[in-house]
């Protein structure tokens, strides 16, 4: 139930991702969580939203995992999925801002430890 708990929130952070990048990412409110400017929002704004797509693609398989009817089945798939998170985090820590790590990948790395030791 714990691990459960956990993968659904790393989830439902992805969600929240989605909607930043692909809908929110040239308000106010996408500005400053991203530290972009008006310009550079709205000269990026569709790469953005295709970020913002990838983290829905992982938002999904991780609900996927959580939900399907097989449960040693759903069970590869979470681990498959928090995986390609905790990747994309470590490549973000590495390319883009070191607080990628902690607001994603330390998430994930939680969630994944939930789940193969609990």
């Amino acid at each position: 139930m714990i691990s459960s708990i956990l993968v659904g929130i790393v989830a439902v952070e992805h969600v929240y991702i989605l909607c930043l990048e692909m809908f929110l990412w040239t308000s106010p409110r996408g500005m400053k969580t991203f530290g972009t400017t008006k310009e550079f929002a709205e000269a990026s704004k569709a790469l953005a939203a295709n970020q913002g797509l990838y983290n829905g693609f992982l938002a999904a398989g991780l609900i996927w995992g959580l939900v399907h009817p097989n449960a040693e089945f759903g069970g590869q798939l979470t681990l498959f999925f928090l995986c390609c998170v905790l990747i994309a985090a470590l490549y973000g820590g590495a390319t883009v801002s070191r607080s990628i790590l902690l607001k994603q990948g330390l998430p994930a790395i939680i969630a994944l430890l939930a789940v193969l030791f609990l």
